[in-house]
């Protein structure tokens, strides 16, 4: 490009542009990033294993739809307690410490999945494993919330977010390899098995990773929540931030965990689909995935936190009903996946960052730590529901109503809430 001056100057290319946020930081802050990003999606690979194996746990146990809907939802419901429980570990013992034991936990769980031998022994181990997977997302988010720059905090976050498609896609190819060499008596064992794999990027942690060093911003807001009670969020102030903070949680990920619990056990059981088969309409659902994510957290930081959930919850209606509801063929179904990845992926997307601008600096922690995990425990409760209503009507209709519904919470408490973007946490 000429200056006009006789002097040539490289106009900056897209990618630096869309990723400047990524470069700005310092090398412990990416560091720091590539931690969050690993744990989060290691830990999503572990809890999306379980989906897989309803169908064959279904066949071999002669376990039915409720009982599989229990198991994922007593999960959920136990890592609700987990997301409370690691935000008060990691403000006593240090984020990167409880990171660390998070992520062994849910690994070792996982594994000892593997061993079980009925419905009663897998849903105790499951809700074990699930006080890791709540504890390891409340403890990376927190890592990161606290550390960028208000302009790049949804993006951040957002990309963090997006560790679940890859965990998941993590999952998809596991399950795959499995069933493919293995009699399915086994391979359900050895999917669980590999579980335990992610403990490993516990070395990278302990060497790469810098202990905490919180910024200024994180220092006051440490310093403040330990003398702050816990009661303070629902304080006149702050009593309608909170209910509709958690109810706009409920609805994302309620949503969310109606759609990928009982994903492959729909593609399988109503669409007839082979293991082979059904993974690739899983991938595609999943590259979608992760594609949502990252522009929903551009999103987030261009538009606004308020018109992204708005945005992607009413594409994410119309996408569900037309996925599970319309009667179409499996061409369809496969390439209407790819809306439906898309758009619920990027309505969880700007949680993170969201949360962290609602609540003021003195009850930061205890606000997001409520609003999320009362949405996980309130929303664990769609799977379980899905399953039961599934033995009255059609598994496609029990997902399609209750994700439908979801969203239109998602919808509606983003009308009520305000919107947070570009605000410095001090002013929150």
């Amino acid at each position: 490009m000429d200056t006009g001056h006789g002097v040539l100057v490289e106009a900056p290319s897209a990618r630096s542009t869309m990723f400047s946020w990524f470069g700005g930081m310092t090398k412990g802050e990416r560091r720091t990033f590539w931690g969050s990003f690993g744990g989060f999606g290691l830990d999503a690979m572990d809890i999306v294993l379980y989906s897989f194996a309803i169908p064959t746990l279904m066949t071999l146990w002669s376990m039915s739809r409720s009982e599989a809907g229990t198991i994922a939802t007593t999960t959920l419901l136990v890592s609700a307690l987990g997301g409370w429980l690691g935000g008060i570990l990691s403000d006593r013992f240090g984020r990167l410490v409880t990171l660390q034991v998070t992520i062994v936990w849910f690994s070792v769980f996982t594994a000892l999945c593997g061993l079980t031998n009925s419905f009663e022994s897998l849903l105790v181990v499951r809700a074990l494993q699930g006080l890791g997977f709540g504890a390891e997302w409340a403890v990376g988010a927190a890592l990161i919330g606290e550390m960028v720059r208000p302009q790049h905090r949804g993006k951040a976050l957002g990309f963090v977010q997006s560790a679940y498609a890859v965990g998941w896609g993590a999952a998809v190819l596991v399950y795959t390899i499995c069933f493919q060499l293995l009699p399915e008596h086994l391979a359900w064992r050895a999917l669980f098995f590999v579980g335990f794999l992610p403990a490993g990027f516990v070395l990278y942690l302990r060497k790469y990773v810098p202990a905490d060093t919180p910024s200024p911003t994180a220092r006051t807001a440490h310093g403040t929540r330990h003398g702050e009670r816990f009661a303070a969020i629902f304080a006149p102030d702050l009593l309608r931030t909170t209910i509709f903070a958690s109810l706009l949680s409920t609805g994302v990920q309620g949503g969310y965990y109606a759609v990928i619990t009982w994903l492959p056990t729909y593609l399988q059981t109503e669409r007839h689909l082979s293991v082979l088969n059904s993974s690739g309409y899983l991938a595609v659902v999943i590259g979608a995935a992760w594609l949502g994510y990252a522009a929903g957290a551009y999103c987030t930081d261009l538009i606004g936190r308020r018109p992204t959930f708005v945005l992607f919850s009413v594409c994410t209606i119309i996408a569900t009903i037309s996925y599970t509801v319309l009667p179409i063929g499996n061409t369809w179904t496969l390439l209407l996946g790819f809306p439906l990845g898309f758009f619920s992926s990027g309505t969880y997307s700007g949680l993170g960052a969201y949360f962290t601008e609602l609540f003021p600096t003195r009850v930061r922690g205890s606000g997001m730590g409520f609003s999320y995990n009362f949405g996980r425990a309130v929303g664990a409760t769609f799977p379980f529901i899905v399953g039961q209503l599934s033995t009255h009507i059609s598994l496609a209709m029990a997902i399609g109503i209750f994700t439908t519904s979801a969203y239109a919470i998602v919808f509606l408490c983003t009308c009520i809430l305000p919107e947070t973007n570009g605000k410095a946490l001090e002013e929150a």
